[in-house]
């Protein structure tokens, strides 16, 4: 049987991390997944993808096919269970969505228990990853939404899910069991939510910190004042100190994504000029001018 280069899979050198690993394997679970690429072979990279990780996040398991490797393994040479620092073969009935390379390496280590010879094993089924989009709103505050989840036969189930509060971009929630089945009675896989936040059109999310552009008047910045700021825990008094320009930040403290250590709401200042529709508005500009005659905005 062919043998599998996990590294190689994922495209990740032998001493990635974890996190690196964790990276590569949700690019290629998203380019590879059934339920969105239809072409030839994409099924079976996504199982390789699967199977990669599974061996790779697993520390018994990354350090047992290490040591496989370490005995003589080249490229794609065949496997040949028993061979030389490729540790005890196993008796492994049954089928299952790992391949018989895994299956041969690891035995019941790679998930499964053992039974009787020739009976079919029990064996956990496959973890499934899946995004889900979010509002900023329901980050903030935590709630519920709605996933729909696609078999890849045609069938269809829908599932509510419960957001915490301050969920971050990148994270996951693990659904316990709502994975793929497991196999001859074994548990089904978990399933991974990676949360993904849309654009608003008011806040931009910056890690736990939040900005909002704030729109005030020429006299508002030139002589200070306390104005109304939308926040995502409702609106709060800010005062703007007086000769403030456009650009400048102010910190409203704690007003981020709630946490252990709650982010900040910046308010960046955007003076907005009146258009002069008017003959009165229009002699007010020129007032203005003659006020601040040596005043020069590119200088």
């Amino acid at each position: 049987m062919e043998s599998k280069d996990y590294y190689e899979i994922l495209g990740v050198k032998p001493d990635a991390g974890e996190a690196e690993i964790k990276t590569a394997y949700r690019k290629l679970a998203r380019k590879y997944h059934p339920d969105k690429n239809k072409e030839a072979g994409a099924e079976d990279k996504f199982k390789e993808a699967n199977e990669a990780q599974e061996v790779l996040l697993d520390s018994e398991k990354r350090r047992t096919y290490d040591q496989w490797r370490a005995g003589g393994y080249r490229g794609h040479e065949p496997f040949r269970p028993g061979a030389a620092g490729q540790g005890q073969p196993f008796d492994f009935g049954g089928e299952g969505d790992f391949s018989d390379f895994f299956e041969n390496l690891f035995g019941n280590r790679g998930g499964a228990q053992r039974g009787q010879r020739g009976q079919p094993r029990a064996r956990r089924g496959q973890d499934v990853q899946a995004q889900v989009m979010v509002d900023l709103q329901t980050a903030f505050d935590g709630g519920r939404t709605r996933v729909s989840l696609h078999d890849g036969h045609g069938g269809e189930r829908v599932l509510e899910v419960k957001i915490p509060a301050g969920i971050q971009p990148g994270q996951s929630i693990r659904l316990a069991g709502q994975g793929h089945p497991g196999h001859s009675g074994g548990p089904n896989g978990d399933l991974l939510l990676e949360i993904g936040i849309r654009d608003n059109a008011r806040f931009k999310l910056d890690g736990r910190n939040v900005l909002h552009v704030l729109p005030i008047s020429p006299w508002e910045a030139a002589l200070g004042a306390t104005v109304p700021v939308p926040t995502l825990a409702g609106t709060v008094e800010l005062r703007i100190p007086a000769g403030s320009q456009s650009g400048r930040k102010l910190r409203l403290k704690g007003r981020g994504m709630p946490g252990a250590q709650p982010g900040d709401q910046f308010v960046e200042l955007s003076i907005r000029a009146p258009v002069a529709d008017n003959d009165k508005q229009r002699a007010a500009y020129e007032a203005l001018r003659k006020q601040f005659a040596d005043y020069d905005p590119r200088q």
